[in-house]
């Protein structure tokens, strides 16, 4: 077994990427807290845009904790011009109480303002989980992810660009950057403003010791988790020839690797699969797509070979 399936601990639900009145959402934060939980998820990050228009918002939601639900600190940066001239968004998940706030009054670049890819280092080095996030959405390039050394993984999908604009993915900018050996996990999340039905469809699930931000924060960071739409991933076994796959009821499980190598194997209520690895001779990495009667989808983190 790979990580996390073979790590100490059991798998807790959160989504990674929220957003209240203390930005541009509809609910306060108290609420969306409720609604997450009253869900049925473990954790939250309330991710609120930090920008000036907003107060530069970094909230504090440890009052809303309790034995069975714990909170993230973090937000959603902005800060400096991507290649079509609109402002950057990076997750950060883990952010300090004094994290010092960018040069961002609004949603427009202004002069002088650190990059996107230079907010993402410090917020990496202050101790946060740093995301690209929604790269279909945003417009981004592959030079602009290229740009972005610090991020720990890509948004491959989100439940409101899926909902709102038909632009969730970020698949292909993953893809190209695993091939230039960049080492990144992948995360699904919501994006959640609560305007539309954007919540609840995307999700991580990380495998931890301790429902404690800290041990979420860490697990997450070792990349001991895998992102889901509904599907569950009970293990992954990494032999020479074969990757084994166990899993909720699905109807496909697929293996992608560099270029065009991939390989799906079709049924009826499968748990479990095993699919040659002939066809990826030549990639240094694969990773697995389970895909369940309704079309929901989960997602392992990249496996290096």
């Amino acid at each position: 077994m790979i990580p996390p399936f073979d790590s100490p601990g059991r798998f807790w639900r959160g989504n990674l990427h929220t957003h209240s009145t203390l930005s541009d959402g509809v609910l306060d934060p108290a609420e969306v807290c409720r609604r997450y939980k009253a869900e049925g998820y473990d954790f939250i990050s309330l991710t609120d845009h930090m920008v000036g228009l907003f107060g530069y918002p970094l909230a504090d939601t440890t009052g809303f904790h309790d034995a069975g639900f714990v909170t993230i600190r973090g937000a959603e940066l902005h800060s400096g011009a991507m290649q079509n001239g609109e402002l950057w968004h990076i997750l950060a998940v883990g952010l300090p109480a004094d994290f010092p706030p960018p040069n961002a009054p609004h949603f427009l670049p202004v002069a002088d303002q650190e990059s996107g890819p230079e907010l993402a280092a410090r917020a990496r080095a202050a101790g946060a989980f740093v995301a690209i996030a929604h790269p279909q959405w945003s417009g981004l390039t592959e030079a602009d992810a290229r740009s972005v050394a610090a991020a720990h993984a890509v948004e491959v999908y989100n439940h409101g660009c899926a909902v709102g604009c038909d632009r969730p993915d970020g698949f292909h900018i993953l893809d190209l950057l695993l091939s230039e050996g960049r080492k990144l996990g992948l995360v699904a999340t919501d994006d959640a403003h609560f305007s539309e039905p954007d919540h609840f469809g995307g999700w991580v699930m990380v495998k931890a010791e301790a429902l404690t931000p800290e041990a979420l924060l860490e697990a997450l960071k070792a990349g001991r988790y895998y992102a889901s739409q509904g599907p569950e991933l009970h293990g992954i076994a990494l032999e020479a020839k074969a990757v084994e796959v166990r899993c909720s009821a699905v109807t496909a499980i697929i293996v992608q690797g560099q270029g065009t190598a991939a390989v799906a194997q079709h049924g009826a209520a499968m748990t479990r699969g095993r699919i040659a690895l002939d066809r990826f001779a030549d990639s240094p990495w694969i990773r697995v797509t389970v895909v369940d009667r309704a079309g929901r989808r989960a997602w392992s983190n990249p496996i290096w070979r």
